[in-house]
């Protein structure tokens, strides 16, 4: 209860910063130098908000998509032989680190958001694949015999069956990619994606602590956030799976 209570005020607080930054100068007037602003002021910060959480959500989706897709047809007997082959796409994005990706995509795309998307996608395709097939195989076998005994087709134990009593797994897996995609879509900012890693950059290079500690703390707070909205889904969606 106590942490709930933390978390609604961490949440209220952050979009009260969100809304008026300027009004917490205050705070973080200790941690700067030679009359530097307090406040990141070059790009409103609710707008590089919504634009690092879009592009994390978008990132998010797309990973889920595909890799559940790439799940789905491993666990179907036409698709079993294709397992070492997913597994392989799906590790591709945790070889390359994030910056690599980076480096190889601007030569191709430009700079912008189309280079961290893709690094992001990329990095976020392991985590929901790996967890959506430990679902998917999971399943207690009495469960799919009386599925079959029901007369249920392929299709049917697949919608009406596997993916609810597999969904709090699956959900698993997209907590760990968006809570890794929210930190790690900062350094998009160094390839011009509008993200809060501009403002920590900015901080960096110019020596102000402030700016550092405003994107870290939003990110920061983001991120604990999602991670606890997510697990509260996970648990909602085992309750149902078991009075299933």
């Amino acid at each position: 209860m106590t942490g709930r209570i933390l978390l609604a005020l961490a949440g209220i607080g952050l979009l009260a910063f969100l809304v008026q930054p300027q009004a917490f100068a205050p705070l973080f007037q200790p941690f700067t130098r030679n009359g530097a602003p307090a406040i990141y002021t070059q790009t409103p910060l609710l707008a590089l908000t919504l634009s690092h959480l879009a592009l994390v959500a978008l990132a998010v989706l797309a990973s889920t998509i595909v890799a559940l897709a790439l799940a789905v047809l491993v666990t179907r007997p036409a698709g079993r032989e294709f397992l070492p082959l997913a597994r392989t796409i799906t590790s591709v994005g945790q070889t390359f680190p994030p910056v690599a990706v980076l480096a190889l995509a601007v030569p191709l795309m430009g700079f912008g958001t189309g280079p961290t998307l893709l690094a992001l996608f990329l990095y976020g395709l392991l985590p929901v694949f790996e967890n959506a097939l430990a679902g998917l195989t999971g399943l207690p076998a009495p469960v799919r015999e009386a599925a079959r005994g029901m007369g249920l087709t392929a299709r049917q134990r697949l919608w009406q069956i596997e993916l609810p009593l597999a969904l709090p797994v699956i959900l698993t897996g997209m907590r760990l990619t968006a809570v890794i995609s929210l930190g790690t879509a900062t350094i998009g900012s160094t390839v011009a994606a509008r993200t809060l890693g501009e403002v920590i950059i900015a901080g960096l290079l110019s020596g102000n602590t402030a700016f550092v500690l405003q994107g870290g703390l939003i990110v920061g707070i983001l991120a604990v956030m999602i991670h606890e909205g997510f697990q509260r889904a996970e648990r909602i969606a085992a309750r149902r799976a078991g009075a299933a």
